[in-house]
């Protein structure tokens, strides 16, 4: 189950530890040119928030905790149904 916090904060994690891999000194080039290709379109900070503003059932940048909470039951009860 991912919330869609969760999966927002994935794609921001994403990207951030793909750049550093790129920072990073003694990588391998073969690596820094598969993480320099899977940026190439990668979603833009703005791309993430307009994202969140229309789909957000599918990203959002922050929820409450009580809609987190109410997230979490509605989809165990669906599992279990």
């Amino acid at each position: 189950m991912t919330l869609p916090d969760e999966r927002y904060r994935a794609v921001v994690q994403t990207q951030k530890f793909l750049l550093e891999i790129l920072s990073t000194p003694r990588v391998p080039k073969t690596i820094k040119d598969g993480a320099r290709y899977c940026l190439r379109h990668y979603p833009s900070e703005s791309d993430m928030i307009r994202a969140a503003e229309n789909a957000p059932h599918i990203f959002q940048q922050r929820m409450e905790d009580v809609t987190r909470m109410f997230k979490k039951y509605e989809e165990k009860k669906n599992e279990q149904a």
